[in-house]
């Protein structure tokens, strides 16, 4: 049995679960945040072992029966519900059910707690460096004194948010600040309010998108005339190519660092050919990939879900 955690609409899941359905297993798909507890009941006991049951729509799953768990897209528990007894209702649900799902015996991609401490970019820069990838220079901070010395210091810097994050415009659209070049003179006092991230431009000839799967790195060169690709895809070609030589080890050694099996690492590929880490999704983006590759990564997380754990 595989639990997979995801929202109704994804369908870089569905890709999944149907390579799972290929190979036989039992799957019980659900969305703990919208499906608990309209059509989601459960019991769990803390005695000599964990122990219960789970009940959706269609499936009775036996928590001992969980053989691994496929955390995907799942919808948060909503906490932010104007009545105080909503908020400590969804509260109890997200440390009661999402607890409970949390720590079953079994084989996580990857584990929820391991994936929000993994999305710390300082985290990620501390441990890429230690596994040995070359890094751009780097700042935090909300103190414009150090970012005017950090842009005297550079030639070219960008902008990044800490977290993507969704917000909607003074218009009223839904919008997310990507990669953006920062102009030294436009940097004020207003950098005081939150931290900011600012980096040294690459000067790139591509991008390298590697997704690891376990011990197997899917690598994709992508040729964009952008800053940040992510923009428009339209404007995107993808090459297959083979690891550059000890990327897929040090990526495989970050994850293990971070105690994941799964995560998607973005690169930037210098004049000298050499990689540039840049960040790692340890719940990132890849269904698109292989639809436009034939890169067989859903094929991979299956097996992965399916493996015996050592």
């Amino acid at each position: 049995m595989v639990l997979v955690l995801t929202c109704l609409e994804d369908p870089t899941a569905d890709m999944v679960i149907g390579r799972l359905n290929a190979r036989g297993a039992r799957i019980a798909r659900l969305d703990p945040g919208i499906d608990f507890p309209a059509s989601i009941s459960f019991s769990a006991w803390f005695e000599d072992r964990l122990h219960g049951f789970l009940n959706t729509a269609s499936r009775h799953v036996a928590l001992d029966d969980v053989c691994a768990v496929y955390y995907r897209r799942p919808t948060p528990y909503a906490s932010n519900h104007p009545s105080q007894t909503d908020r400590f209702s969804a509260l109890q649900a997200r440390f009661g059910l999402g607890g409970t799902l949390a720590s079953l015996p079994c084989r996580y991609v990857n584990h929820p707690w391991k994936i929000l401490a993994a999305e710390h970019k300082p985290l990620q820069l501390t441990t890429a460096r230690q596994v040995g990838f070359r890094l751009p220079p780097t700042l935090i901070t909300n103190r414009p004194s150090d970012a005017w010395a950090f842009a005297a210091e550079h030639d070219r810097i960008i902008y990044k948010p800490l977290r993507l994050t969704s917000f909607v415009n003074s218009a009223g659209e839904p919008s997310t600040i990507w990669a953006t070049a920062v102009d030294p003179g436009a940097i004020d006092d207003t950098i005081t309010r939150t931290a900011h991230l600012l980096q040294a431009r690459v000067d790139k000839t591509a991008d390298l998108r590697v997704t690891v799967v376990g011990r197997h790195a899917f690598c994709v060169r992508i040729e964009s005339d952008l800053l940040d690709w992510r923009q428009d895809y339209d404007r995107i070609s993808y090459t297959v190519v083979d690891s550059p030589p000890g990327l897929a080890d040090a990526a495989i050694a970050l994850l293990d660092a971070l105690d994941l099996s799964f995560g998607v690492f973005d690169f930037a590929i210098g004049r000298d050919g050499s990689p540039v880490f840049l960040e790692c999704n340890p719940n990132g983006q890849w269904g698109w990939l292989e639809d436009a590759t034939g890169i067989q990564i859903a094929a991979s997380i299956a097996d992965l879900l399916l493996e015996t754990p050592k």
